[in-house]
């Protein structure tokens, strides 16, 4: 078998991110075939024999991975763990599996966010080239402008990066709120609320809604379901 770095080993695993993988590799506490590895070695899954912390470390076969729906709550970490001891998805999600979430949601947003232990398919998916569309729900503070709505349909540098333009609609307005939907196909750090604060908007709620085709629906906040079948297909494709 084709030999992989030792940190995506540790991905496709499910059991730390490639950058975790690298400061555990780094501190010595991982041991392949009986010596203490090295950043950069490379394994052979199928022959190498892998330790962590003392404890071996095996990929789950293709019918062990789970992939799962959550609708993350404000105030939860995306992350598998804290170093202040906050609340994260992982800890919401009880599947008997350890699992690590698909890219991030900020502290203070909520809405969908998904959860595998497939570690191919999590760096498939927060590779920068990945084009699903990510949908979201942006309540903001007063009244939004014709102007303001064509700027965020705009392309708009953020952090000195010329982001890809946003589609951003109207769904609905009123004198104290306005509520956007807008869909991104990339994903920078805190971007839609430095784009509404770019045009002076304050957002009071961000909720993602949809990854492709796979919907919040009626999911209560801080409940968790796997993906059906269908879902785990267009995710793959």
């Amino acid at each position: 078998m084709e030999k992989i770095r030792l940190q995506k080993y540790f991905t496709d695993c499910g059991i730390l991110s490639r950058r975790a993988a690298e400061e555990e590799i780094k501190a010595g506490k991982v041991r392949v075939n009986g010596f203490v590895a090295q950043l950069g070695d490379k394994i052979d899954p199928e022959n190498d024999d892998v330790e962590y912390k003392g404890r071996k470390i095996e990929a789950p076969k293709g019918d062990k991975f789970v992939y799962i729906l959550l609708n993350k709550p404000c105030g939860v970490v995306t992350s598998a763990k804290d170093e202040k001891g906050r609340i994260c998805v992982t800890d919401l999600v009880k599947c008997g599996t350890r699992v690590y979430p698909v890219g991030r949601l900020d502290l203070n947003s909520q809405g969908l966010i998904l959860v595998t232990n497939d570690g191919e398919l999590t760096n498939k998916l927060t590779h920068p080239r990945h084009e699903i569309p990510k949908i979201y729900e942006v309540d903001v503070v007063g009244k939004v402008t014709t102007e303001q709505l064509n700027a965020l349909n705009s392309s708009m540098t953020i952090d000195g990066y010329i982001i890809l333009p946003v589609k951003t609609e109207f769904l609905t307005k009123n004198d104290s709120f306005t509520t956007l939907r807008m869909t991104l196909f990339e994903g920078r750090n805190r971007q839609i609320r430095k784009m509404c604060e770019q045009v002076g908007l304050k957002v009071a709620r961000l909720t993602r809604v949809a990854i492709g085709s796979i919907t919040l629906g009626d999911l209560q906040s801080g409940k968790w379901r796997y993906l059906t079948k269908d879902e785990i297909r267009m995710l793959k494709n």
